[in-house]
């Protein structure tokens, strides 16, 4: 049966229900959510604790695929995607990304949990108090866009996010318009998600006791539920963040994504 059980797809369901929302209105990766709530939903499924999180990682990495297509299309319209740049970033993403999902199968569950939730509190952090770098400086050369890349890839192969958190604030950082960061940040989105998926796919496919219905790291029932209901929710999120008082929700949302990652994280080292 490719389908675990109703109550996983529903709860599926929901989820991207719920992730594509926030991410159209606040617009940040779904990770940061979707994967400790993968992480709960696999241990309703008995998935084996050694490969739980990176099958979530994989799952959520894959799901972005998706929105990042949409995303890149929305911005690349406005005007706001700065390609010489994206392509020189492109390569070192991709490399960084793949080794990212290298060095996930290579590091211990608790190893990989503490990083993600270190990183998560991260994003919290940053919603809740508005870190903002001062802009300092120009791009650097061909070199230093490919370190960056290779860099943002790395982190957000690890953690199973687009890159947003990473790539703005390096791109503003340089001296780039939030309206050219965003942009551009989106379309690296692409990259990062095709490269992560790939590697999370590759590392996991000798992966002993996954699930029937995972192909490596990816767990195709979660992802086609995930990728459909947040399909649709995504364009809601966008047009409700001109309705609905977006500080007040990003606050909300920041202590929930603190929350799910100390309750991933002690459930996870607690059964080490």
């Amino acid at each position: 049966m490719f389908f675990p059980d109703l109550g996983f797809v529903l709860a599926c369901l929901a989820l991207g229900t719920v992730a594509g929302f926030f991410a159209g209105m606040l617009g940040i990766g779904g990770g940061t959510l979707l994967v400790p709530i993968l992480v709960m939903l696999f241990e309703q499924i008995h998935v084996t604790p050694d490969h739980i999180l990176h099958l979530a990682l994989g799952t959520s990495m894959a799901a972005i695929v998706g929105s990042s297509i949409i995303s890149l299309r929305t911005h690349h319209a406005h005007g706001a995607v700065d390609w010489p740049t994206v392509r020189t970033m492109t390569a070192g993403v991709l490399i960084g990304t793949v080794a990212g999902t290298y060095v996930a199968r290579l590091v211990s569950t608790q190893t990989l949990s503490l990083f993600f939730a270190v990183f998560v509190v991260y994003v919290a952090l940053n919603m809740l108090i508005g870190i903002k770098p001062k802009p300092s400086r120009q791009l650097p050369g061909t070199g230093g866009l490919i370190a960056a890349g290779g860099g943002i890839g790395l982190v957000s192969a690890l953690v199973a996010v687009g890159g947003g958190a990473m790539t703005v604030p390096f791109l503003t950082w340089c001296n780039r318009d939030m309206r050219n960061a965003i942009g551009t940040s989106a379309a690296l989105g692409l990259p990062i998600a095709l490269g992560g998926t790939a590697g999370y796919i590759w590392n996991g496919l000798h992966a002993d006791n996954l699930p029937a219905q995972a192909i490596g790291y990816v767990h195709l029932p979660a992802l086609v539920t995930i990728v459909a209901a947040s399909l649709l929710t995504t364009p809601m999120g966008a047009r409700a963040a001109h309705r609905v008082p977006v500080a007040t929700l990003k606050r909300v949302f920041s202590i929930l994504l603190v929350a799910l990652a100390a309750r991933m994280l002690w459930k996870l080292w607690a059964a080490a």
